[in-house]
């Protein structure tokens, strides 16, 4: 039986006062794991000019280049009326639809039967209406008055930018510095999984960037045919909220739904069906187009990993929360399953089967069996 010694102990301090430090410069690590998403991203765009036979600076030079103009040119004819029509979608349109809304609900309440009381609709009503003017006024506020997160999240993107730059200039040396913190026998193998790690952030650049074009290409289509107002600010919308599984797609229908509302209410029917048939061909067609590349995560896990990044960073953990998710996912299987959990010798005793299990799920009596050899250790060795 193994004793703990006092360095057992000093080093379980270190690790937790480690993992405490880690957690108070969460905000930092989740803007570094930004720049570090970027720099894939800038990257992976590299690879197009070296595949015409430019090296690596001459390609990083004409991405940057390319990146910057195409940024420059959407700042000056996109971002412009985007603009005025996220603030006229703020300030009048989606108030105008939630008090259309109140109208429509009303009236549909006054086509019951006058005998039956409907106390709970009507308090419901009067309850939902006000929160969601409140809550479009929150927001209003939030991008008009807050002077001081602006200039706090310009300084973020500046850290994020220039961040990315540096490891744009020589990714080997900052894996090298990281493999160099573990054990020198343990190096390849991180090595390894920094590469695994590489491939899953790519794959999930490619595939949501894919599908989220497509879907805000769609959605502003859609929206021209059925003449809702606000298009561009509406098709934006549901490209960026893309990038958010499971919620996403719930909220990018909201506005443009309240934005319908105002001008006939068959409209915002119409928007809620085309959104649905938006969300069911890009599940089952453009999903599967990039699915070779897309990152597999349990639907379960990828809305608890956004509920949680949510909660702790904020609407950037919310954007970045599926990579993040995905980074986790590899080194949970390479560090904690195939290197630790796999190797792990079993018991002696011979471990039940499914099918001996009784209908209850209790264990059934048996005698003592023969222990499997394939379960016991090397003679000599422990358990």
């Amino acid at each position: 039986m193994a004793t703990v010694t006092f360095a057992h102990w000093l080093g379980l301090g270190v690790l937790l006062g480690l993992l405490a430090l880690l957690w108070q410069i969460r905000q930092i690590l989740l803007l570094v794991f930004a720049a570090i998403v970027l720099a894939v991203a800038l990257d992976t765009l590299a690879q197009i000019p070296q595949r015409y036979g430019f090296r690596r600076g001459p390609s990083l030079l004409i991405t940057g280049l390319t990146v910057l103009v195409g940024a420059v040119l959407v700042g000056l004819i996109v971002v412009p009326p985007l603009l005025e029509q996220l603030r006229r979608l703020l300030t009048d349109v989606v108030p105008a639809g939630i008090v259309q809304a109140q109208r429509l609900f009303e009236s549909l309440i006054l086509l019951l039967p006058t005998d039956l009381e409907l106390p709970t609709l009507r308090e419901l009503a009067n309850s939902l209406v006000p929160q969601a003017t409140e809550l479009v006024r929150q927001v209003r506020d939030f991008f008009s008055q807050s002077f001081t997160a602006f200039f706090a999240t310009l300084l973020n993107f500046l850290f994020v930018l220039i961040l990315t730059i540096l490891l744009l200039v020589d990714p080997p040396a900052y894996s090298r510095a990281f493999v160099s913190v573990f054990p020198a026998f343990y190096r390849p193998r991180v090595r390894y999984i920094l590469k695994r790690c590489e491939l899953v952030l790519r794959g999930w650049l490619v595939g949501i960037l894919f599908t989220s074009t497509l879907v805000m290409v769609l959605s502003g289509i859609g929206l021209w045919i059925l003449g809702v107002p606000l298009i561009l600010a509406n098709a934006v919308l549901a490209g960026l909220f893309n990038f958010i599984p499971n919620i996403g797609p719930t909220l990018s229908v909201v506005a443009p739904m309240l934005v319908a509302l105002t001008d006939a209410p068959w409209k915002s029917l119409a928007v809620l069906g085309l959104y649905i048939f938006i969300q069911q061909l890009e599940s089952s067609v453009f999903t599967p187009l990039v699915m070779s590349r897309q990152v597999s995560l349990l639907p379960a896990l990828t809305l608890i990993a956004q509920i949680t990044s949510a909660f702790f960073f904020g609407v950037l953990g919310l954007f970045l929360a599926v990579p993040l998710a995905a980074i986790l996912q590899v080194w949970i299987q390479e560090v904690l399953i195939r290197d630790v959990l796999d190797p792990w010798r079993g018991p002696r005793a011979r471990p039940l089967l499914l099918s001996e299990l009784g209908r209850d799920g209790s264990s059934p009596s048996r005698q003592p069996e023969r222990t499997d050899p394939k379960l016991l250790p090397p003679s000599g060795g422990e358990v």
